[in-house]
């Protein structure tokens, strides 16, 4: 594992990785909160997608947005770079960590693409699935998918829920990092998903941060099953108040865990962090209100290809810049440096 220096710029070439939160911002929940809701995530326009289907293997869908640029901005194969992001829970390509990114990639001249996991892109999916945070297959067939056809190097970013399946991934499917996809990075991702779940669902993020999540996952597990009326208990999924009842009333059943202890354990990326081999940046906060510090990894933990960077501010994809009311840019230009510098013909991968 790459050690990271805790100082701004770069040295001999290699961008160093730091983050400080501003001095009108202090606290995880602060930081998780106001980037979220009044933080600038873009310098213009709010980029204008293209809706793409993709068919999945059981019949079902994913929509993807895309946001293309201009052609006289290519690669020097000839191709342009790709970036993909994986959305967290209940997001998309309208969260604001997603509009941060686009506006990245388009200064860049690269192509940007957000596949919604399932039944998040605005129409309910029609299979009996939803989505979580293990879902490695369902990242792997979406990969393939979108650089079927490319030849320019691909970058992926997973964030929060998505951070946690694109390592799954990289733990399953991606053993070299030599194919199409040259670097990831996964952004606040719950990596021990019990010790996140027992977090989040206790005192003021039970109140403010899952009261959020079950205002939109409830309904959403309501039209599924009008769909399929025999596949979980939708009363106990209404009578839910925490993720951890949630999740064993509806998304334990509905992809084949056990239980909420059985899934959150299956699914958590924390246990195979020494099996990755694609150049893998892992970005979480200290201060996260969903991720307690004491559950992150450390270096003995992870393998040669994986950086740590653990800085003590950012709340929960955060990272703020900037005076009032602050913008999100920083946290792409982090990632996108340190994902085409690791990329690079003869870079080391730790």
């Amino acid at each position: 594992m790459s050690t990271v220096p805790s100082t701004s710029g770069t040295h001999s070439g290699v961008p160093v990785l730091h983050y400080r939160a501003p001095r009108w911002l202090p606290g995880g929940h602060a930081q998780t909160i106001w980037p979220a809701l009044f933080s600038r995530a873009h310098g213009g326009s709010t980029p204008r997608y293209e809706r793409q289907r993709l068919l999945a293997p059981d019949g079902d869908f994913v929509d993807v947005d895309w946001l293309r640029t201009s052609q006289k901005n290519r690669s020097e194969s000839g191709r342009r770079p790709l970036l993909v992001l994986f959305h967290g829970l209940e997001g998309g390509s309208g969260s604001h960590y997603a509009l941060a990114f686009a506006d990245y990639a388009a200064r860049l001249g690269w192509d940007f693409a957000v596949p919604h996991f399932r039944g998040c892109s605005g129409e309910m999916n029609r299979a009996p699935r939803a989505y979580h945070s293990g879902d490695h297959a369902e990242v792997a067939w979406v990969i393939d998918a979108l650089t079927a056809e490319r030849q320019g190097p691909c970058y992926v970013v997973g964030v929060s829920l998505g951070g946690n399946a694109l390592l799954r991934w990289t733990q399953e499917h991606a053993p070299t990092g030599m194919g199409t996809v040259k670097a990831v990075a996964a952004i606040s991702a719950p990596l021990d998903l019990a010790a996140s779940g027992a977090h989040i669902d206790r005192g003021f993020n039970r109140q403010v941060y899952v009261r959020n999540f079950l205002r939109t996952m409830q309904p959403r597990a309501l039209a599924k099953h009008r769909q399929y009326p025999n596949l979980f208990d939708i009363d106990a999924v209404m009578r839910a108040r925490t993720l951890r009842e949630f999740d064993n009333a509806f998304t334990a059943p509905l992809h084949g865990f056990r239980d909420t202890e059985d899934y959150w354990h299956r699914a958590s990326s924390i246990h195979a962090l020494n099996r990755i081999r694609i150049p893998t940046l892992i970005i979480n906060a200290r201060n996260d209100p969903f991720v307690p510090a004491h559950s992150l990894p450390t270096a003995s933990q992870v393998s040669a290809s994986v950086c740590l960077f653990q800085p003590h501010h950012g709340g929960h994809v955060g990272f703020a810049a900037g005076p009032i009311p602050g913008h999100v840019g920083r946290l792409p230009e982090l990632v996108g440096q340190w994902l085409q510098h690791r990329s690079a013909p003869g870079v080391p991968h730790g």
